[in-house]
C-alpha cells in the first residue's frame, strides 16, 4: 500500500455528487467522503476510517488528531476476488500537508482490517511529522497494524525473498526516499524491521528515532543515539539473528496494533495482492543487479533466516 507524495501543482475539484454518480453509492463524515458499491458499505468504510483515525493517532502520537479542513475522499472497490490493498496520495507545502486522496480494494473484511487502518495511518504519520519519511518506516510501520493474516504473508514472503537474494542491505533501505523497482522486499523487510524496533522500544522511541535521523538523514548515528547498535551492520545483524530465532517476543510494545480494532458492526504501486483465501504468489528473483558485495549480503541473510517458514501469527 503506497502513500504517495506530491508537490503543489493546480488540480480540478470533483464534487462529491459527481463521486457518487460516477463511483457508486456516497457517504459523509467529519474527516472523509467514501463512494462505495452500496450505501451500507460505504457508511461501513466511513465509519470504520473514522474509528481508525481515532483509535490509531491515539496509539502512535497520544492523542486524537484534529480535524482536516477538508475530507479525505475515499474510493473503495470492494469483492471477494479482489486483493487487498491501497493507495494514499497528498501534498506537503512549507510545513502543511493537504490533498487526501484514498484508494482502496478488498473483501469488505480485509478492507475494514487491514487496508483502512495502513492508509490512515499513512496520514497520522503525514500530520506528525509534515515530511516524508523513508519508504521503509513508513510502510513498515503501517503494515504493522493490519490483520494477523496479512502480516503472516509479509512473514513469510520475507523468508523467500531472502532465500532469492532480494533482500535490501540496511545502508541502501535506510536511505530509500522512493520505491524501488523491485518494491515488494521493502514491504516485508521494511515490516520486519519496524515490528523489532516497536517491540523493543515502543512506539514514542520510534517516532523520536525518525524525526531525529530526519534533521541530518544520518541514520548510522539515530540508530546509535535511540537503540545502541554501533552501525547499520551490527542492526543487520541483530535482525537477523531475530528472525533466525523465530521472531521471538521483545520488551516492548504488543506485537499488534491493531488488537485495538474499533468496533465494526454487521456480520500507481500497490503492496503485494492476493485474494484472502489464497497462499501468496511466487515471485521470481531479479537477475542481473547485485554487486558481489550485496550478493554477499544477500547470501548472509538467507543463512540466517532459513530455518524460520513457518509464518507464524503473533497476537
Amino acid at each position: 500500500m503506497e502513500a504517495h507524495l506530491a508537490r503543489p501543482v493546480f488540480c480540478t475539484v470533483i464534487t462529491f455528487a459527481l463521486l457518487n454518480s460516477a463511483w457508486g453509492a456516497g457517504y459523509r463524515t467529519r474527516n472523509f467522503t467514501v463512494s462505495a458499491p452500496s450505501k451500507a458499505l460505504a457508511k461501513e468504510i466511513g465509519d470504520a476510517a473514522e474509528g481508525w483515525r481515532q483509535t490509531l493517532s491515539t496509539e502512535w502520537i497520544g492523542k486524537e488528531m484534529p480535524p482536516w479542513s477538508k475530507p479525505c475522499p475515499i474510493h473503495a472497490k470492494v469483492g471477494r476476488h479482489l486483493g487487498a490493498g491501497g493507495a494514499t496520495s497528498f501534498i506537503f507545502d512549507q510545513g502543511q500537508v493537504f490533498g487526501w486522496r484514498m484508494n482502496i480494494q478488498g473483501s469488505r473484511q480485509r478492507i475494514l482490517d487491514s487496508v483502512l487502518p495502513h492508509e490512515v495511518t499513512h496520514t497520522i504519520f503525514a500530520c506528525y511529522f509534515r515530511q516524508p519519511l523513508p519508504r521503509w518506516a513508513d510502510e513498515g510501520a503501517c503494515t504493522t497494524v493490519e490483520h494477523p493474516s496479512e502480516i503472516a504473508k509479509q512473514e513469510r514472503m520475507l523468508i523467500d525473498f531472502l532465500k532469492q537474494r532480494r533482500g535490501i542491505p540496511f545502508h541502501q533501505m535506510m536511505a530509500m526516499k522512493d520505491y524501488p523497482r523491485d518494491v515488494l522486499p521493502l514491504y516485508s523487510q521494511g515490516h520486519s524491521l519496524a515490528q523489532m524496533l516497536l517491540e523493543s522500544d515502543g512506539k514514542q522511541t520510534f517516532l523520536v528515532f525518525l524525526k531525529d535521523g530526519l534533521r541530518d538523514e544520518n541514520w548510522p548515528r539515530a540508530v546509535k543515539k535511540h537503540y545502541g547498535y554501533q552501525n547499520l551492520q551490527v542492526l543487520q545483524n541483530s535482525w537477523l539473528s531475530w528472525i533466525k530465532a523465530g521472531r521471538p517476543r521483545l520488551d516492548g510494545s504488543p506485537r499488534q496494533i491493531a488488537s485495538n480494532v474499533p468496533a465494526i458492526r454487521k456480520d500507481t504501486v500497490v503492496r503485494g495482492q492476493s485474494p484472502d483465501d489464497s497462499p501468496p504468489a511466487n515471485v521470481t528473483a531479479s537477475e542481473g543487479t547485485a554487486s558481489p558485495t550485496t550478493s554477499s549480503i544477500y547470501a548472509q541473510m538467507a543463512a540466517r533466516a532459513s530455518n524460520d517458514r513457518t509464518g507464524a501469527v503473533r497476537h
